[in-house]
């Protein structure tokens, strides 16, 4: 007999909710220096995470959460832009040397340290642009407290999968605002592991078995095998080596095992609806406002699609075909220059891309109504 769970209104802001699902899904370290609008989501860690060390910056974060990944820990931070843009050359170090680690990176108003307590969405080309030679990080993008909850711990269960980081994007306005929400409607999450390297032979830290490209992970300090870990270019086994057949295929394999996964950790919302020429399109916080402005439409009989893309990096094939079968597309983002639409297309969307942006505020339901109907 089934028996629906009492409901739990708790007024909560998501930066709870993106701890708790975290340290629940596996990870077990926060490493941080403070910085707004991540405040929220660094005093919480050091209230849950078995381990909690607070970094002198930016810089050392990355650097230490990557020993920590060494030794088998799980780390998870959190910044903004200014932040992360310090980090950029460390997290490309955990991305060559196959760390899984998370980054939680709450967007604010630019450029360099903008505006700390006004939201924005400015950061996906950064994303996009992060590891040098254009490889891709994959990024997920919360768009409500329900994501919160579960891409939280998809990421951290992405970032073991395939031994990288991962980056969880999302806005000021979902990490520091509080409301009442019923956490009795949140799913179960089930705790992840690294798969551990058990065998007798030498152990090759970057060798693989493994149909989905990813290595088995050992703990460097282990009694039984020697490891090596390496940021600069290598072979299977972890030697530095230059531009030799064996480091050139690690480094593909490094790009092709986060694309030929892309299936796996492709999120989206989609809501079509029959004879509608219109698709919204919109992630994060404008996602909400494009809910009530789709539905407001159809109230008045008119006919919409929406679409909430959540995984943003690498773009997923489904999304292309998906707004291909719309003679118009609205893309609704809290930005002046169509991030989002050219992380989809480029410099050139195509005729039917109509982009809906704005700067220091967030978009109303009215506005998206309004550009539909234009």
């Amino acid at each position: 007999m089934h028996v629906e769970p009492t409901p739990q209104p708790t007024l909560i802001d998501a930066s709870r909710l993106v701890i708790e699902a975290m340290a629940r899904a596996g990870a077990d370290a926060f490493i941080g220096y403070p910085i707004t609008p991540a405040n929220h989501l660094y005093r919480y860690a050091s209230e849950r995470m078995p381990m909690m060390m607070p970094a002198p910056d930016e810089i050392t974060t990355v650097q230490w959460m990557t020993g920590l990944g060494i030794t088998g820990k799980i780390p998870v931070t959190a910044t903004s832009f200014p932040g992360y843009a310090l980090m950029v050359e460390s997290i490309n170090m955990a991305f060559m040397m196959e760390i899984p680690m998370v980054i939680v990176l709450v967007q604010r108003l630019g450029p360099a340290t903008g505006t700390a307590t006004c939201g924005a969405q400015g950061d996906l080309l950064l994303l996009r642009g992060t590891i040098s030679g254009g490889h891709p990080l994959p990024v997920l993008a919360t768009s409500s407290f329900a994501d919160a909850w579960t891409l939280s711990a998809e990421a951290v269960k992405l970032a073991v999968r395939l031994r990288t980081p991962v980056v969880l994007l999302t806005t000021k306005e979902e990490m520091m605002t509080a409301k009442s929400y019923d956490v009795s409607t949140l799913p179960p999450i089930t705790p992840t592991a690294l798969d551990t390297y058990g065998g007798d032979a030498p152990y090759c830290t970057y060798a693989v078995d493994d149909p989905h490209g990813v290595p088995r992970f050992l703990p460097a300090g282990n009694d039984r095998h020697q490891v090596r870990y390496n940021a600069s270019t290598h072979d299977p086994c972890g030697l530095l080596q230059h531009t030799s057949p064996a480091a050139m295929a690690n480094t593909r394999r490094l790009e092709n095992k986060i694309r030929h996964n892309l299936a796996s950790f492709t999120f989206y919302d989609y809501d079509p609806q029959q004879g509608a020429a219109t698709l919204v399109v919109a992630q994060g916080i404008c996602a909400a406002a494009a809910k009530d402005a789709v539905m407001a439409l159809r109230l008045g009989n008119k006919a919409v699609s929406l679409l909430i893309p959540k995984t943003l990096v690498p773009v997923a094939p489904v999304y292309f075909e998906m707004m291909a079968a719309y003679e118009r597309v609205v893309i609704v983002e809290e930005n002046i220059n169509g991030q989002l639409a050219e992380l989809f297309f480029g410099a050139q969307p195509p005729a039917q891309v109509r982009t809906l942006g704005a700067l220091g505020r967030m978009i109303t339901p009215a506005e998206i109504i309004a550009e539909v109907e234009a």
